[in-house]
């Protein structure tokens, strides 16, 4: 089961382009593909194996804003370069808490 999983991510993660941008940025050399590309997006096959690191819930990517999305939590991760932040230091908030937003009712 593990293996299908690490496998598919693999495929993922080649078809995304992010080992030729990270071995790009490190400086290393690549013998395959040598033609430069501009960063591709980001690949939304990547949400079958990303979680939000705080509540280890499914993510949402959003188009528009080009961030993954935790709408329990209301925080958004950036994605720069095709590659998700996903450090929480980094997340913005997309909404306040619900208690200040909702008038009360007595």
């Amino acid at each position: 089961m593990l293996s299908g999983a690490r496998g598919r991510l693999a495929s993922a993660l080649r078809a995304s382009g992010v080992g030729r941008r990270c071995l790009r940025a490190t400086g290393s050399r690549l013998s395959a593909d040598r033609s430069e590309q501009p960063p591709s997006a980001f690949d939304p096959a990547l949400l079958e194996f990303l979680v939000c690191p705080l509540s280890k819930k499914p993510l949402r990517y959003e188009a528009s804003t080009n961030e993954l999305i935790n709408e329990e939590l209301g925080i958004a991760y950036p994605i720069i370069d095709g590659i998700p932040n996903m450090i929480p230091q980094a997340a913005r908030m997309t909404h306040q808490d619900k208690k200040q937003e909702e008038p009360e009712q007595h």
